[in-house]
């Protein structure tokens, strides 16, 4: 039989599935998650629209486990046959936008954190549902930072079917600019940046990073946009292309941008060295509890708050990655309430080994 906070958390995602929550525009979910909290006596910190909230039993002595989820959406796309605003149940589904990304997960980790919430655990939980994570914002998890104690583990929850993410991708964006020298099109004079950048182009398409991760394989570089030229007749002096690196916990963003440099006749500038890649440390004592728990492992391509977490997290939740962002998102009951209880499970286990 499913424990009362099972239900409570899906009552809690129909309505937030009911209210828009664009990244930026969260405020009306913040609301519904104080007053959540608040219904419940349990005292609630509130930065812009993210959501703290403390075990009972908080104790500043202990190590400290935070679980994190986000309560932003993408908007709907074209594709929806569905109201995405009405969070209908059909056949085991709980249909809606957001449901899956990450609405199921982030009621499932409330859950989770209200079942442990009066019981004075060996760790301090932390509960945090954060803004801003589809376009890894400033306000989002990494403005309540330091609010933060030191953690010793995260959870952050997305859609994996349960499985551990130990490992994530970083991403680098780099705005490239390579110079020629402007002419008339119908002489031979002038340097055209547009040739210049092919020799750049040609050789990204080709280039393979120097080291490789175990969980994540090979940092990835292509190059995504592209623009030069004033008009027909004239030699371009400028070509500018845009690089999308997604980098392994085999490198820092410097790392890779380092590498690549001086292999580039372009000038290199990147956009942003805030979202890295991530890896649980091969001595973490989670590690262990995965492998006790017969919980798979694996290094995932897909950026989430971890990027902007500068301690060690795991990325694990119900749902499926595929269906993120998808036309008539869905996500099963089944699988909030297997979720919930394996986050049980995981941190029950996780506690013993203290």
């Amino acid at each position: 039989m499913a424990s009362p906070d099972y239900h409570a958390a899906i009552d809690l995602l129909k309505e937030l599935i009911k209210t828009p929550s664009f990244s930026k525009e969260e405020d009306q979910t913040a609301d519904i998650l104080n007053n959540f909290f608040q219904q419940r006596k349990i005292p609630v910190v509130r930065s812009q629209n993210n959501i703290l909230v403390k075990n009972k039993f908080f104790d500043d002595s202990k190590p400290t486990i935070l679980l994190n989820s986000h309560h932003d959406t993408v908007k709907p796309n074209s594709g929806y046959t569905r109201d995405p605003f009405n969070p209908q149940v059909d056949l085991g589904k709980l249909y809606g936008l957001g449901s899956n990304d990450a609405g199921g997960c982030l009621v499932a980790l409330i859950a989770t954190f209200l079942h442990f919430y009066y019981q004075d655990c060996s760790y301090n939980l932390i509960l945090a549902a954060t803004a801003e994570e589809e376009i890894s914002g400033k306000n989002g998890v990494e403005s309540i930072l330091n609010l933060l104690p030191k953690i010793d583990l995260a959870i952050v929850g997305e859609p994996t079917q349960m499985e551990a993410a130990v490992a994530e991708k970083g991403l680098l964006v780099v705005d490239a600019t390579v110079k020629g020298k402007a002419g008339h099109a119908a002489r031979e004079e002038g340097v055209n940046a547009i040739y210049e950048a092919l020799d750049d182009l040609l050789f990204i398409q080709n280039y393979q990073f120097e080291r490789e991760s175990k969980y994540l394989g090979k940092t990835k570089i292509t190059a995504t946009l592209i623009q030069a030229g004033t008009q027909h007749n004239v030699i371009p002096d400028t070509c500018n292309y845009t690089l999308d690196v997604r980098v392994t916990d085999a490198y820092s963003l410097e790392e890779a941008l380092e590498e690549i440099t001086p292999k580039l006749k372009a000038n290199l500038v990147p956009r942003s060295l805030r979202l890295n890649s991530s890896k649980i440390p091969d001595n973490h004592r989670i590690l262990k509890v995965l492998k006790t728990l017969n919980i798979s492992q694996y290094g995932s391509p897909t950026l989430s708050d971890q990027a902007l977490m500068p301690f060690p997290s795991l990325k694990i939740g119900p749902g499926d990655s595929a269906r993120s962002h998808s036309a008539d998102e869905f996500i099963y009951l089944s699988e909030i309430e297997s979720g919930i209880n394996s986050y049980i499970k995981l941190l029950n286990q996780y506690f013993q080994t203290a």
